[in-house]
């Protein structure tokens, strides 16, 4: 049943999705036939999210790619792999650390890595701030996790000086960077909201990136 809906989505499989992770298609697509058939079970997405799977969860994540910049990354919060796993899927020559709080969620991370071929991937069990003694990181990326606020709180202690945050968020992120701003102020970051494209048709994501002052 799982497997019928992932081919429902019309994405799946498309010319335009191949064409836009190239070479790396095979290890996303692997990523994505084990979500679609796992996800739902073991409580990582739901159970309408995979004949939409492409455009919802892995287009969106990949999304991030042009704004992370150079070293290492920690992808906090990261569930399901999203889009922490997809990152590192596109970008095998860099390492990604993956933090967890939810031990289910780590042995995921874990067999979805291994099974996938995704080799440049570290998974570490804790919240961000119970981390910051054993990460430390050029780029933290976070999708759906909290409000930026309280993730430049939790988050900038990982991060190296000069270190930068990478975070998916939705159409109000202008409203959230606006209520965020003396928490900015005290940790020198200035941030900036974009909208990134991936293959056409796809809505552009957005993506808030926040920078050392």
């Amino acid at each position: 049943m799982t497997e019928q809906s992932l081919r429902d989505d019309p994405l799946h499989g498309s010319d335009a999705v191949r064409e836009y992770f190239g070479d790396v298609y095979p290890r996303v697509l692997a990523f994505a036939e084990m979500l679609a058939e796992q996800g739902v079970d073991r409580g990582l997405i739901g159970p309408r999210e995979v004949t939409r799977l492409w455009e919802r969860h892995i287009l969106n994540s990949a999304a991030l790619m042009p704004f992370i910049g150079e070293g290492r990354v920690a992808d906090v919060g990261s569930g399901a792999g999203l889009p922490g796993l997809v990152l590192a899927a596109m970008d095998p020559d860099r390492d990604y650390v993956l933090v967890e709080p939810m031990e289910r969620r780590t042995q995921w991370l874990f067999e979805a890595a291994r099974a996938c071929g995704i080799e440049n991937v570290s998974v570490v069990r804790g919240r961000a701030e119970e981390v910051t003694e054993s990460v430390e990181v050029e780029v933290v990326t976070a999708r759906a996790v909290a409000a930026i606020d309280k993730l430049v709180k939790w988050c900038s202690p990982l991060l190296v000086p000069d270190g930068r945050m990478v975070l998916l968020k939705g159409r109000s992120a202008a409203d959230e960077l606006e209520r965020a701003k003396y928490t900015l102020r005290k940790q020198r970051f200035v941030g900036e909201v974009h909208r990134a494209g991936t293959v056409p048709g796809v809505e552009a994501t957005t993506v808030v990136v926040l920078t050392r002052a």
